[in-house]
This record gives C-alpha cells, sequence and structure tokens, in this order.
C-alpha cells in the first residue's frame, strides 16, 4: 500500500517516513503544499498524510482542491492545531481523521487501519479473484481456504495486481505503485518479486493466477 506524506518539519517527515515503511509501505515524503496536491492529484494512494500549516499551500486549501477535483483518497491531518474548531474545520474539509502533535505512532497506525478498513467507496473491504482472498485490513491472504504467508513487499505488490485484476499492469505501473518514484527502474526486482509471489499464490494449484504478457507487463485473472 502506498502513503504520501505532507509535512514540512524534516525530522518529523523522516520519521514518518521511516516508521511506515518498517510498517510494510511505499512511501512518497514532499514539504510543501504546492508539490504535495501535485503528487496527490496525480499519484495513486491508498491514504494521505498532511499538516495544516505547510508553505506554499496550507493542508485545508490542499485537501479542499483534491475533493473538488473528485480525489477520493481517504486524508488524515496529522497537526498541532487541536482546537475543536480546528478539527472541525479540517473534517469539514474533507479529512477522514483528524489527529494532534504530539502524537503516538502506534495511534496513527491505528487511525490509518480504520480509513483503510472503511476504504474510498469503489474499493471493496476484502479482495476476490477466483478462489484467492486478501483483506487488506487483517493483512491476511488465503487461496481455497489455505493461509499465504507473504512479506510486507509481496503483500503490497498482490495488493495491487488484485486491484487492478483484469487489467494488464506494466513495470513501470507496478513501480510508481509498490515502490517510490526515486525507484531505479532499471533493475530487475519487479520480475525477481512476481516470480517470488507466483511460488506462494499460484505454485501447488491446478489454475495460475498471475500470468505474463511478455513485454507488455503482468495481469492477475482466473482463466
Amino acid at each position: 500500500m502506498r502513503v504520501l506524506v505532507v509535512e514540512d518539519n524534516p525530522d518529523l517527515g523522516r520519521s514518518l517516513e521511516q516508521g511506515l515503511r518498517e510498517q510494510g509501505f511505499a512511501v512518497d515524503l514532499v514539504n510543501d503544499g504546492v508539490l504535495g496536491l501535485e503528487y496527490a492529484m496525480t499519484g495513486v494512494y491508498d491514504v494521505v498524510i498532511l499538516d495544516r500549516m505547510l508553505p506554499g499551500r496550507d493542508g485545508l486549501d490542499l485537501l479542499r482542491k483534491l475533493r473538488a477535483g473528485d480525489v477520493r483518497t481517504p486524508a488524515i491531518f496529522l497537526t498541532a492545531r487541536g482546537a475543536v474548531h480546528d478539527r472541525v474545520e479540517g473534517l469539514d474539509a474533507g479529512a477522514d481523521d483528524y489527529l494532534v502533535k504530539p502524537f503516538s505512532f502506534a495511534e496513527l497506525m491505528a487511525r490509518i487501519r480504520v480509513v483503510l478498513r472503511r476504504g474510498p467507496e469503489v474499493q471493496p473491504a476484502v479482495l476476490r479473484v477466483g478462489d484467492l482472498v486478501l483483506d487488506p485490513a487483517a493483512r491476511s491472504v488465503e487461496r481455497a481456504g489455505q493461509r499465504i504467508e507473504l512479506s510486507a513487499k509481496q503483500f503490497m505488490l498482490l495488493h495491487y495486481l488484485m486491484r487492478q485484476a483484469g487489467q494488464v499492469v506494466s513495470r513501470t505501473m507496478i513501480q510508481e505503485h509498490v515502490w517510490n518514484y526515486d525507484f531505479d527502474g532499471l533493475t530487475n526486482v519487479v520480475d525477481v518479486h512476481i516470480n517470488r509471489l507466483r511460488n506462494k499464490v499460484d505454485r501447488g494449484f491446478d489454475r495460475p493466477l498471475i500470468h505474463t504478457l511478455r513485454g507488455v507487463g503482468y495481469v492477475l485473472r482466473e482463466e
């Protein structure tokens, strides 16, 4: 899963980035509202975490622009402004949650899990393709009732493939969603991870679900 963090405090931004990556998220970190709006409008994210007081464009204006542009990505304000009217203003602007600094990282993770369980309207809580079932909230995967243990990166990769089930996704699309923008696209890391994932998801079953379209990309579908 992919998170956009918009935070102008460099120490806090790096701390959030490190903590979220340790929890298995791909993270893009930007430090001003103008760039934050650009990333949020053009990227594919599962959740946006943003401060209110940002250089270039404040967080409230950023979020209002997103909602006006029909970007429904769940958003959590992480800010020092904790008065009741500030919270109300943030939620009215379209935030899904509002957390006041100083904060507990464990609480932030709990709130992220809540908004991910809630999910955008078009995203089902549990993904199913054939006999393969992925539960984002529980971070569990089963096939034909058999639990499959995946690494954090493999889970993110499968989650993305299942959200795009039936559609061909290129290596570049996978890189942009599962890895960071500074990912070295010249390496074969995507192919390596796909092969490892295929060994866990398809090996031992009659029908493969992960298919390679040579020179194009990959597709997860039930034949």
